[in-house]
Order: structure tokens, then sequence, then C-alpha cells
């Protein structure tokens, strides 16, 4: 049988990449019609990482441009969504286009949200977002603190709606990047222990407990976290691996886990410790699991089975949803933020 995309023209390839990471791009926040507009002209895939960046430049023009503080963060976030999607193809530029979206993302907080503050240690970095006025607890404060984890190429700069949906709720919101993911790709490579980086993460924050959220292999990395760290009071899992198998992997996938681990030796080590069977019973708190129907992957199995294994878990499989099920937001987002906000308030 002859593989199709053996005989697909240069052209078709880039449309077929252009349309498999749509319902990504959008969800992280970019404009639909603008997507259209930028990726319209690309020839090869190799152009998307410089195409992607300019546009995010021209938007940091427009922000120096801008009228009003509210007009230039909000081109800023939506130049960190355009730098941070330019690493979503390979690109020699990568790391360069990561910590354009890392500042950007400072810069827009600074004028969005002053009392935002960047928080930084041993293996991650990020940003603790508050609640806004009229929607925290008794005193102004959070009424829970929960730590956003990112997965094999995403970083925090990707899930700022589900940054928003919780905030919304009157929690306080920590989306960071470890080991080896977003603005530190480029000085460290993915670690299987993240459960010390989330205690380290909550050393640092000064919290007594806190939710997590973990999205496709940040899936794995919360789950691992809720497992082994005390202080995991509330989980949800979106399209996270509860095991690889590497000899099944899609090669763009074994691909893309060799660069973030440093080497084929490594990859195959980290792809063997993904395996959630012996630990998915030492999660005591409320796990929420969230798939997609349409996420099939060779070499992956989705998160039912941890979410049978759990002791209070709990599995919400949307028969519509891809990967990151950014193609039915309203399906899980409200559940999740409403899971979180119920478990870490006791409400």
């Amino acid at each position: 049988m002859t593989d199709r995309k053996s005989t697909m023209s240069a052209s078709d390839d880039t449309a077929g990449f252009v349309a498999e990471q749509w319902t990504r791009v959008t969800g992280v926040g970019v404009d639909p019609h603008e997507y259209r507009r930028v990726t319209d002209g690309l020839t090869s895939v190799a152009d998307w990482g410089p195409v992607f960046l300019r546009t995010g430049r021209e938007h940091l023009e427009r922000a120096e441009d801008a009228g009003s503080p509210l007009s230039a963060g909000t081109h800023l976030l939506a130049a960190a969504r355009w730098f941070h999607s330019a690493t979503l193809a390979p690109y020699a530029e990568a790391a360069r286009a990561a910590a354009a979206a890392d500042d950007a993302l400072g810069r827009a907080l600074a004028l969005l949200e002053p009392g935002a503050r960047r928080v930084s240690g041993e293996g991650f970095t990020g940003w603790l977002r508050v609640p806004p006025a009229g929607r925290a607890g008794r005193g102004g404060d959070a009424v829970g603190t929960v730590i956003v984890v990112p997965g094999l190429d995403s970083a925090k700069e990707e899930f700022l709606d589900l940054a928003s949906a919780l905030l919304a709720r009157g929690l306080a919101v920590f989306a960071m990047d470890g080991p080896g993911q977003g603005v530190l790709a480029a000085s460290s490579v993915l670690v299987p222990e993240y459960e010390e980086v989330v205690a380290r993460v909550v050393d640092a924050l000064g919290v007594p407990r806190v939710g997590l959220v973990g999205l496709s292999l940040g899936g794995y990395f919360a789950a691992r976290a809720a497992a082994l760290e005390p202080r995991v009071a509330a989980a949800a899992i979106v399209s996270g691996p509860f095991r690889l198998d590497w000899d099944e992997l899609p090669p763009p996938l074994q691909d893309m886990v060799v660069r973030r681990t440093g080497g084929v030796d490594a990859a195959r080590e980290f792809a063997r410790h993904v395996d959630l069977a012996g630990l998915a019973p030492r999660i005591t708190a409320p796990l929420l699991v969230v798939d997609g129907g349409q996420d099939v992957i060779p070499g992956v199995t989705n998160g039912e089975p941890l979410a049978r294994s759990a002791p209070q878990g709990t599995h919400l499989s949307v028969p519509h949803g891809d990967h990151l099920l950014g193609n039915a937001r309203p399906d899980w987002l409200p559940r999740l933020a409403d899971h979180l906000a119920r478990t870490l308030t006791g409400a």
C-alpha cells in the first residue's frame, strides 16, 4: 500500500499541516480570520515559523502605536500567541520565538493585570495571576490556586482561555513552563519526575494546597504529581496519555520527543516512564479526565484507564473532540473549571 504522504505535493502537505493545526492555534486565541490570511500563502511547512514570527512582530508594532494600555496589552497578548504558535512546526529559531512569546506575555500582563507576578525557581518559570475584583473570596483573596501544566510542545502562552475560566471562578492561576517546555526548552530537557517540579512551585507560591490541570503530555505530569505530591487537592487532565509505546509512536512525534529530551536514548527512556498503571490508584484527590473521541494517536493510550483506576476519578469523553479538544471547548472547559472551583472551595 502506498503511503499517501509520499505522493503528496509540498503544497498539499503544507495545506494538510495548516488544517491539522487549525483548532489548536485558534484555541490558543489566534483570530481565525487572521490565521487563514497568514497561512493561505504558505507553500512549505518550513515557512510556518518565520511567517508566524513576523506576524507576532506586527502585533508588537501595533502595541507600540496603540492609543491606550488596554489596546497595547491586547496586541501584546496576540503577539505572545503568534510567537508561541511559531514553535509548533520544526523551526531553527524556535528558541527565539519562545523567548519572544514569554516577553510579550509579561509585557501584556504588566498592562492588563498589574497584580500578576513572575514566579521562577529551579526548573520552572511562570506567571501567578489573581482573580479580578468581585470574583475573589472574603478579604479579596483567591479561593484557591491552580497550576496549569503544559505538555510536549505547549507552553504557558497556549492556555490563556483556560486561565480566564479559572480566574472568573475566583481561582488564582499559575501558568508555568517546566523543564524542556516553553522558554525553558532551550536550556533544559523534559524530565519524568515532574512531581519534584510541582513541589518546588507550591513552595514558591506559599500556598498549603493546589489544583493541577495537565494538558497533553502535561496530563501525565499532572497525574504523576497528583499521585506523589500530597499538597495536590484536585486535578484535571485534558488529552493526557495513560501510557506511551515508543515503537508505535508516529515518527514526527518521536522526533519531537527526541528534540525535547536530548537524544534518541533519552527519548526512549523518557517514554518508558510514561505509564500511570502503578500510580493511578495513588491519586486520592478528585480527578477529572477529559478525552476527545477523535484524538487517536498510535502508541498513545488515552486517559480512560486513569479515571477508572483513580479512587475519585471521573472520565469525560467528548466524541467529536480532537487532541486538546480545541474544537469542542463548550463541551468540557466549563465543567473542568467548575470541577476545580468546587473541589478547592468545598462549595
